[in-house]
């Protein structure tokens, strides 16, 4: 019966709010609870004979289901939650100053109200209640120096009493408002982790999808590059059939000169299709190596060789995608550079990120330009004391000012709804500082944008 009250009593809009229905439950049970005490207080200021005491109770009681029905259509829960306090501690300063003053039983339920504005509203609340509550004990004793004390019209035995019972009862409040603010916090504290975890897998789901959407661009220009050496493979392989038919009648008419000139050729064309098709062995490893999860160990690796596999497999899938785009591609990669330790695997996904970032910041600049505008996307490597510097620049729009400083967060991304995760780059970032390295940008409005890499060589 209690619960269906405290169902009624919740205000028709914040029913389906699911998140703060708790607190609405909370503060429509501390009202009603309230007023069931005062109703049994009736019973012992009527025992007492302290009549005007038991008239306010009764008053106190029926104004907080009063409070109730209002906050029910529409009072706000602050305005609520003061007025209820308030009858509260003009009804403790009567108690008080009836039952004896400073000394009285009453005084004991000043303490409550701090901890009830905390329970129902908030600490910004309690504090002010905490405050008028010792205004309010101040006053009554600089009253009674002023006067003196108030003279009490029962026995000790019954103040005893009284006091006793205050005491209990403030104790047991404070417990009652202790235990639900403690099992809130724990319900809190669950709902956060909860919140957490159901956060970290869906960090890890749009981390996967970018990896998958990398390697979705990768495939096209995989499909294109893969496709030039099995060409060469088919052609030789059928130029080397012709020449076995040839062999064959040279062979029959004995001519050893024939013989050995075709054979010479056939062996030409067998190191060019072996050639041809360790080239496709190759893209297909790479094709494995950037599919397959990161070991996270650092391998020799030829950073030139690498930076331009996956400046012409980028280029190639976005071609493949969309058969107008297209754009100037710039290298300079320095010789003296060599072999590097870096984990392959990842710095591919951080240059074929930057590529297709810097790809797609020209095309839009062209699709909004005249002829005279070239879209040209340029990649260097250089060799600078104990590091390497890999930049990737573009012609394109730049980069807001405004947004300049939010580009490597975690989802964070100026592309449209849809065209990106804002993963690329916060990734790119992570994978850069696990390397030890820096990775910066520098950008011109209207001129284009430049994403430098700073890799240390131990």
């Amino acid at each position: 019966m209690f619960s269906k009250l405290i169902q009624y009593f919740i205000p028709a809009n914040k029913i389906a709010d699911k998140i703060n229905i708790r607190n609405e439950m909370i503060f429509i049970s501390v009202i009603l609870i309230s007023a069931l005490f005062n109703l049994l207080g009736i019973v012992t200021a009527c025992d007492i004979k302290l009549y005007p005491i038991a008239y306010m109770l009764m008053f106190n009681a029926a104004f907080s289901i009063l409070i109730l029905f209002f906050y029910k259509r529409g009072l706000s829960k602050s305005i609520a939650g003061n007025i209820f306090l308030l009858q509260f501690e003009v009804t403790f300063v009567a108690q008080a100053w009836l039952q004896g003053g400073v000394i009285s039983p009453a005084t004991a339920a000043f303490f409550l109200l701090p901890a009830i504005a905390m329970l129902i509203m908030g600490k910004g609340e309690a504090l002010f209640w905490i405050v008028f509550s010792c205004l309010t004990i101040t006053m009554i004793y600089i009253v009674e120096l002023k006067i003196g004390s108030p003279a009490i019209s029962y026995p000790f035995i019954r103040q005893t009493e009284l006091f006793f019972y205050s005491v209990i009862a403030t104790n047991l409040a404070i417990y009652f408002i202790l235990l639900v603010y403690e099992n809130g916090k724990n319900k809190a504290f669950k709902d956060i982790a909860t919140q957490h975890k159901n956060l970290i897998a869906a960090q890890e789901q749009l981390v996967q999808q970018e990896k998958l959407i990398s390697l979705a661009q990768l495939t096209a220009g995989i499909a294109h590059e893969i496709q030039n050496p099995l060409n060469f493979v088919n052609n030789f392989s059928e130029l080397n059939i012709e020449l076995i038919h040839d062999l064959n009648t040279e062979l029959k008419n004995d001519n050893s000169e024939e013989v050995q000139l075709i054979l010479k050729n056939m062996v030409d064309n067998l190191d060019k299709i072996n050639h041809h098709g360790k080239r496709a062995d190759s893209i297909v490893k790479g094709m494995l190596m950037h599919s397959r999860t990161s070991s996270g160990i650092k391998e020799p690796t030829d950073i030139n060789a690498l930076a331009d596999e996956y400046t012409r497999l980028c280029y190639h899938g976005l071609r493949a995608k969309d058969k107008s785009f297209n754009a100037k591609i710039v290298t300079d990669f320095d010789s003296s550079i060599g072999i590097i330790n870096v984990v392959p695997q990842d710095m591919g996904r951080v240059i074929l990120n930057l590529l297709t970032n810097a790809f797609y910041a020209v095309d839009e600049k062209r699709k909004m330009s005249d002829r005279s505008y070239e879209p040209t996307v340029c990649i260097n490597t250089k060799w600078k004391e104990d590091q390497i510097e890999i930049r990737v620049g573009d012609n394109g729009n730049g980069i807001p000012q405004k947004v300049i400083d939010k580009i490597f967060e975690p989802f964070f991304t100026t592309k449209p709804t849809g065209q990106g995760t804002g993963l690329g780059l916060s990734l790119s970032y992570d994978i850069i500082k696990s390397h030890g390295g820096e990775l910066k940008v520098s950008t011109s409005q209207s001129e284009g944008t430049t994403f430098i890499i700073n890799l240390p060589v131990h």
